[in-house]
């Protein structure tokens, strides 16, 4: 048991830390000054432990190049408000029990400093400590209570914009995910601060009001009990105790003025990288003003009665000061370029800067070059829901693809025109198209049952006739049958296209290691037999980008990576693996070609078109390096874009199944000439799905 008690009081001892006992300290000692009588010397010490501390306090504050860096500044400010009060009260327990024993008898401080404000005239003494008092709490106090009042308040209503500017910069990839959470903490950080320091000003003023009627009972209770307890004269009493009241009053008043005066300096204080020396001395060092205060400062000096030799010497100074800043701007910094190369040319030596990696830029996987007559949309405050727009794309087309689209850099290019937008990928442009800020894009979807007044464009996703208006005609152009987009929605729609007709290449080798580390986490041993003892991460990649670019999800990774396992025996050529892997997700193909009785309608080649393909690619051999007479490949290609286009008419999406062995060729080979045309094989329908053939396609010659 006794063992048991000794390590129970050895674990709690170890978890007590020195640096954890200084506030406890400090509030033991407030509520002792508070309660007990302290001797004279102890008196002296905390005084000057007092000015100490607000003197350090105040040049911290001078030093601090944000509010923030001072973050603790209002419970500094609590602790050093209490300290000080609880100074005065043990200051006037011993002013007025001993203060008829002499000026010292509330030590050597108090009465140094009453001397020093006196200087032998008690009347004029009284006057400069009002003075004092006037200044801290009517000037410093109340102005640092004003602005702390006006920063909480602007600083509350400015959160909003400030999270939506965060998370406009995360969308656009400026930043990433850990910058923009170390944001959002100094944002409530800072919110926190100004609003604690709406409440620690409160402190300041309500010292300064405790100040003066600590000094009015100091001087009226000492008056009271000197003469009438210890049978002072008037004369005497209002020597000792006016001496005593003003000196305690002054060495209090100090310290609470340099705290005024720190308050005031972290709240007025405007966020930048300087402090607020460096920054003065920057933005003070103007020229031209000091050349005018200098002609002032000489103008008065030579006025009749002026004194001639302080103002002629002001000016002398302000000018001389003039010329040295005008001088030190006209020379380049030594760390500047323009000083580096001076320095160079002095010396008569060029040293070349040495080229390394950081002079190559990389590319950015996806950006967006906006003209500046387009900045609106990215601006949030000014309404621009472009950031919002691009963001849904990005999680939609994450969702149905299978793998995380990378951020969209947005960035204003000067070298475009100021309504015109690219979509660039890999630094090649992708897409480009014309917007009008402030218009709505009205597009005609086929059949419109009138006309609209305004511009005419194309829609730049997918090239239909389309006209551009005003808002205002928004509903009038929806009952003619347009489909009507503001500019936001318009540049989001073509970026969304551009994005899914170009997936494979969004698709890396990072991206596809994250879908199989996220397999992994559910599924270890497919995984693990898989990569890279099977297959390396190359050929998987490869294979997972031939199944994005025929527009097919790879959401569904388990069945891909069972049909890999599976095939990688026979093959290692992603052509043929993607082909193995295709009916695998026959199903999830199929569901959004089916109509709405789960029907899927179809066209078909003719037979003997069909044969004619499958001797051609016999005598060709691999797939890919079968050749058409071009006679037959233009007929081929015409059929197909009519049969699509007859099938569309009809209500149905465009369908052509055919035979495994001639699908992956006619897929590669159609995909640029006949658009919305998906191509199936037999085998990538399920057994249990109803089938309709609605065309034929026929490439026979014409006659």
């Amino acid at each position: 048991m006794n063992t048991l008690t000794l390590s129970s009081i050895r674990q709690i001892l170890s978890g007590f830390s020195l640096k954890g006992l200084g506030i406890p300290a400090l509030v033991l000692l407030i509520t002792a000054m508070l309660v007990l009588p302290f001797p004279p010397w102890l008196l002296d010490v905390l005084f000057t432990f007092n000015i100490a501390s607000s003197l350090l306090i105040i040049m911290i504050a001078i030093g601090t190049r944000k509010p923030l860096e001072f973050s603790s500044f209002p419970s500094v400010l609590l602790f050093a408000t209490m300290l000080r009060l609880g100074l005065n009260v043990a200051s006037t327990r011993v002013v007025l029990v001993s203060g008829h024993e002499g000026e010292e008898a509330a030590g050597k401080v108090v009465a140094a400093f009453g001397h020093i404000v006196i200087g032998g005239n008690y009347v004029v003494g009284f006057i400069i400590f009002a003075i004092l008092m006037i200044i801290n709490f009517i000037v410093v106090t109340k102005g640092a209570g004003r602005v702390s009042e006006v920063n909480a308040r602007f600083t509350l209503d400015a959160m909003p914009g400030k999270q939506m500017s965060i998370d406009a910069d995360l969308n656009a990839g400026v930043i990433d995910q850990e910058t923009a959470k170390k944001r959002r903490e100094e944002l409530s950080q800072e919110s926190d601060f100004f609003g604690s320091m709406d409440g620690a000003s409160k402190f300041v003023s309500g010292d300064a009001v405790a100040g003066l009627m600590i000094l009015i009972i100091n001087l009226v209770g000492g008056l009271a009990i000197g003469i009438g307890q210890h049978d002072l004269s008037l004369a005497e009493a209002g020597r000792i105790y006016t001496l005593l009241t003003i000196g305690d009053g002054l060495v209090a008043q100090i310290p609470s003025l340099f705290l005024s005066l720190a308050t005031a300096i972290i709240v007025t204080r405007v966020t930048t990288s300087e402090s607020m020396t460096e920054q003065a001395t920057t933005q003070l060092s103007n020229p031209s003003a000091l050349f005018i205060s200098a002609s002032i400062l000489a103008i008065l000096g030579l006025v009749p009665g002026m004194p001639h030799f302080v103002f002629l010497l002001l000016a002398s100074g302000c000018a001389g000061i003039g010329f040295m800043v005008l001088r030190r701007n006209s020379m380049p910094e030594p760390s500047s370029p323009a000083g580096i190369a001076r320095a160079a040319a002095e010396s008569g030596i060029e040293e070349p800067k040495e080229l390394d990696w950081d002079d190559v830029d990389q590319v950015d996987l996806i950006g967006l070059e906006i003209g500046y007559g387009l900045i609106p949309l990215v601006n949030p405050d000014a309404g621009g829901q472009l950031m919002s727009r691009v963001k849904g794309v990005r999680k939609k087309l994450s969702v149905e693809l299978g793998f995380l689209i990378q951020p969209v850099r947005i960035r204003d290019a000067l070298n475009i025109d100021p309504d015109t937008y690219h979509i660039v990928l890999k630094g090649v442009i992708r897409g480009k198209g014309e917007i009008r800020v402030g218009r709505e894009m009205a597009i005609n979807p086929g059949q419109v049952y009138g006309t609209l007044e305004g511009v005419a464009c194309k829609e730049p996703a997918f090239g239909l006739d389309a006209v551009w208006i005003d808002p205002s005609q928004r509903d009038h152009a929806r009952t003619l049958g347009y489909t009507v987009v503001d500019a936001s929605t318009a540049v989001a729609t073509h970026l969304n296209k551009v994005l899914r007709d170009n997936a494979a290449d969004l698709l890396s080798h990072d991206e596809v290691q994250q879908l199989l580390d996220k397999l992994a986490a559910k599924s270890p041993k497919l995984v693990e037999d898989l990569v890279p003892g099977k297959l390396s991460l190359g050929v998987v990649t490869r294979t997972l980008q031939n199944v994005l670019g025929e527009s097919v999800s790879i959401r569904d990774m388990r069945t891909i990576v069972e049909a890999l396992s599976e095939a990688c025996g026979r093959t290692q050529d992603p052509d043929q693996l993607t082909s193995i892997i295709r009916p695998k997700l026959g199903r999830m193909i199929v569901q959004g070609l089916v109509d709405a009785q789960n029907g899927l309608s179809v066209i078909t080649l003719d037979p003997g078109l069909e044969q004619l393909l499958h001797n051609v690619l016999q005598q060709s051999g691999p797939t890919q390096n079968m050749v058409l007479e071009p006679g037959l490949a233009e007929r081929l290609f015409a059929a197909l874009r009519e049969g699509a286009r007859s099938v569309e008419e009809q209500g149905h999406p465009a369908v052509l199944v055919v035979s495994p062995a001639i699908r992956p060729w006619l897929s590669k080979a159609v995909r640029f000439r006949v658009t919305d045309l998906t191509i199936l094989s037999y085998s990538e329908i399920p057994e249990d799905q109803m089938v309709k053939v609605i065309h034929t396609v026929h490439a026979e010659s014409k006659k």
